[in-house]
């Protein structure tokens, strides 16, 4: 993306390698605004911290001398302990602005410092995720069968290197009773997972002899073809940034339904967002999640991005 030649700043996005979403953001940010972005920190004029929690590696120096804008996914309150507090308010006498992915985060940020605080999804980019119109091919080539009722979830649910530990905030134990109940009602349910150590949610499944598929290692390609094999995809989480699935899905006109978390109030319709006591009458609304989804389509959300990014430069 080529911005007006007027553009002044230049921005240094700090790293993680952690094989997340941040990276694949990462990647795309200097894949498409090389026009205003550098890898050298000494080039730059301004620094997203676009890894947070990555912070301390950044040399001080520089976050003294430049303008900082710190993106903060979400808070997971039950965690957010006095060494979390303290962390914060370090890394707070840094930063000039907060960047935030969805409304809710944005409301809690807004409780601990007095700083800007600025709301916006991050992009979805529609050259990886879309709609295919061809589910006999797809179901075929990874031997679906048409009277299934197709279940996704693809995301990460173990806590730290305990494999075995659900991560509670991404709700894997909710998702798994979830699926059983739905399981007594609908017939030829089959879950279809990707993600690293979904350890959890195999054990339950199995011990509920719930039938599944488990694409462990599934690049972009393969992730955006299981979303158009998916009668469903549920979001069961308890504290959540995005979840970048919810646009994913959107963009892709996957049914979805989602605990109301990060941005799934802005994105989905009220009646696909559900609590534990009354999902079973959620219903996915395709057509309200595509319209919200397509919204945040790469260039659209990449000038706003851009936006903020002069704003903060020129103040």
């Amino acid at each position: 993306m080529n911005m007006d030649n007027s553009q002044k700043y230049t921005i240094y996005l700090n790293n993680v390698k952690e094989n997340w979403i941040v990276d694949r953001t990462r990647k795309e940010w200097y894949e498409f605004n090389r026009d205003t972005s550098t890898k050298n920190i000494y080039r730059s004029n301004l620094i997203w911290l676009i890894a947070s929690w990555n912070w301390k590696n950044v040399s001080k120096g520089q976050l003294s001398k430049k303008k900082v804008i710190c993106s903060i996914y979400h808070i997971d309150e039950t965690k957010f302990d006095e060494n979390e507090t303290k962390n914060f308010y370090i890394r707070d006498n840094y930063v000039d602005e907060y960047h935030v992915i969805s409304l809710k985060t944005k409301e809690q940020i807004k409780k601990l410092t007095d700083k800007k605080v600025t709301s916006i999804p991050y992009w979805v980019n529609t050259n990886l995720w879309f709609q295919i119109l061809d589910k006999e091919k797809l179901f075929k080539k990874y031997n679906f069968n048409d009277n299934e009722f197709l279940i996704g979830s693809f995301q990460r649910d173990s806590e730290g290197s305990n494999v075995e530990l659900p991560k509670l905030s991404k709700g894997p134990d909710r998702f798994i009773k979830i699926v059983k109940e739905l399981s007594r009602d609908i017939k030829n349910v089959h879950i279809v997972l990707t993600g690293r150590k979904r350890n959890y949610i195999i054990n339950e499944l199995e011990k509920e002899n719930i039938k599944f598929s488990y694409f462990e290692m599934a690049d972009f390609s393969t992730i955006n073809e299981l979303y158009n094999c998916l009668n469903l995809y549920i979001v069961s989480s308890r504290y959540e940034g995005g979840p970048q699935a919810i646009l994913e899905c959107g963009v892709t006109k996957t049914p979805i339904i989602s605990t109301d978390v990060g941005v799934a109030s802005e994105i989905l319709a009220p009646e696909s967002i559900f609590t534990m006591e009354n999902f079973k009458n959620a219903q996915p609304n395709v057509e309200f999640a595509y319209l919200n989804s397509m919204k945040y389509e790469m260039n659209n959300t990449f000038q706003l991005f851009h936006e903020m990014f002069e704003r903060l430069y020129e103040n």
